[in-house]
């Protein structure tokens, strides 16, 4: 009888000792994290995932990705999963419209054809190269979009804490 309440009082310990003293680590700035990730618009098309394919690995507060994307992994715990919605300001920013443009015909004559949905990089007069998408053609010329492709646009992000890899 006094085996059996030994190894009990120890089963107890243990278990007190996972529960209390070693809750799961959460995210925080300056760790190093794995996430799946599914991106989405308003309408609920995917604009990009990481499911099927390799998990994203960054550092928190490390600028690379935007930053409401980071501070909502801050606080996960490793397998945890959340929704987040960055409203368009802080993702991509507004969609401005003189950033649309309209360039001359003549400037594409001597290019292979040029269809709606191409991306171009067109040279600006202080040396800075721009990113712009064909939207329009016509025999006046053809309509570009220089905004990021997500400008405007609130952004829905399903986030899986896959790891944390190191901490801060």
């Amino acid at each position: 009888m006094r085996k059996i309440r030994t190894v009990l009082i120890a089963v107890l310990l243990v278990g007190a000792l996972l529960l209390g003293g070693c809750a799961a680590q959460k995210a925080e700035a300056g760790d190093t994290v794995i996430v799946h990730y599914t991106g989405r618009l308003d309408d609920g098309r995917v604009f990009d995932s990481s499911i099927g394919g390799e998990p994203l690995q960054f550092v928190i507060g490390g600028g690379g990705l935007l930053p409401g994307f980071e501070r909502a992994v801050v606080g996960m715990k490793a397998g945890e999963a959340k929704a987040v919605t960055l409203p368009a300001e802080e993702a991509y920013g507004p969609h401005y419209e003189e950033m649309v443009f309209v360039l001359d015909m003549e400037l594409f004559k001597e290019e292979a054809k040029i269809e709606v949905g191409d991306m171009l990089t067109l040279p600006l007069p202080n040396g800075m190269i721009v990113s712009a998408v064909v939207v329009d053609i016509s025999e006046s010329g053809v309509t570009v979009d220089a905004n990021p492709l997500l400008a405007g646009e609130d952004l829905t992000f399903d986030i899986h804490l896959v790891k944390i890899v190191e901490t801060a």
